[in-house]
């Protein structure tokens, strides 16, 4: 069971003062909280991209590549890198490179994105939204099977035997497919035999279990060993001494963040009362002391089947010092907790539950 963080890097304004960080300074903590998150044997971070004022990280791979210098074991990762309105040579170029500064640690989650920012700005047409996925994937996939390849499709010049530089340290270099919980993409990284990142950031978490069996029926489908392909989840929350302590720190960024991309997609109002309602054992929310926490991803692991664990925090703009205090008790707490529920758990029942 790997646990690990993600984060969107955003630059929302303070809740209480109202100020708003600038970009430069949040990309700077985000390498200080990547190299805590080392340092305290957290297994996995992860960077997601966007291309709005209120999130600083629109290069991913250039944030990874700077802690990836500083840190010596944790895995790093886009989380996602939006390929439908990227170029997948690119793309597979700037992992490689973090695949070789990091020796080794770099993967790429690759996912259609939940905002659309990107597609005018790089020229492309939201009507071809599917086409440019399946296709960029496609071409992805095709550059980290060999050195030379020729490529053509309809969204991106041709090109004829060319060599695609540097070549990443893993062969292969990782690639993810994110989900929001879609059965089509879900399907589609079990028929491709690629990892599954789920993110379940509404709901019960304990509903996503069908998907699951529907990824690894797929999966086994296509003649892929669906025992041996890992599920991620990606998840809101925050860890504090206490249930409280924590409950009330994360609220307030919460409350606004989820009200700002709420407002933008005709959600209803966030409140208090839906907050504490997600914080609940059986909510999508982990927010809590390290033993409530422990707790949900331990039944996350049993009920839903998923072997790795992203803490989504912070949500919204929180003290770097509390983002600090998290990222180290969800490593020297959390994590202990979990592998050895979950370590003796899959002795009892079988690695492959």
């Amino acid at each position: 069971m790997e646990i690990g963080i993600s984060t969107f890097v955003e630059t929302t304004p303070d809740v209480v003062t109202g100020e708003v960080m600038s970009h430069a300074q949040r990309i700077r903590e985000v390498v200080e909280e990547i190299v805590l998150a080392d340092k305290v044997g957290l297994d996995v971070y992860g960077v997601g991209e966007h291309h709005r004022k209120d999130y600083a990280a629109s290069s991913p791979a250039v944030i990874l590549a700077a802690a990836a210098a500083q840190t010596s074991r944790i895995r790093l990762t886009s989380a996602v890198t939006v390929l439908s309105s990227a170029d997948p040579v690119r793309v597979f170029q700037d992992f490689a490179t973090l695949d070789g500064i990091s020796n080794g640690r770099a993967e790429i989650m690759a996912g259609r994105g939940s905002f659309i920012e990107s597609f005018p700005l790089f020229g492309y047409d939201l009507d071809d939204y599917d086409q440019l996925f399946d296709e960029k994937l496609e071409l992805l996939l095709k550059l980290r099977e060999s050195e030379k390849v020729t490529w053509r499709g309809g969204h991106r010049p041709a090109f004829n035997d060319l060599g695609i530089y540097p070549r990443p340290v893993q062969d292969p270099l990782p690639v993810w497919i994110g989900s929001g919980g879609n059965q089509e993409s879900v399907v589609r990284a079990g028929l491709l035999g690629l990892p599954l990142v789920l993110a379940i950031i509404g709901g019960s978490p304990l509903q996503f279990a069908p998907l699951v069996q529907l990824y690894k029926k797929a999966a086994a489908h296509a003649g892929h060993d669906a025992s041996k392909l890992p599920v991620a989840s990606h998840s809101h929350g925050f860890i504090a001494e206490d249930n409280q302590l924590a409950a009330d720190k994360f609220f307030p960024s919460t409350q606004y963040s989820m009200n700002v991309i709420g407002r933008e997609r005709g959600w209803g109002h966030y409140s208090r009362a839906s907050y504490d309602a997600a914080r609940r054992p059986e909510g999508a929310l982990y927010v809590g002391d390290p033993q409530t926490v422990a707790e949900k991803i331990i039944n996350l692991r049993k009920h839903v089947g998923i072997t790795r664990f992203m803490l989504h925090v912070p949500l919204g703009s929180m003290p770097h010092e509390d983002v600090m205090r998290a990222i180290e008790l969800l490593g020297t707490e959390v994590a202990p907790r979990v592998r050895e529920e979950i370590a003796r758990w899959e002795a009892q029942h079988g690695e492959n539950v």
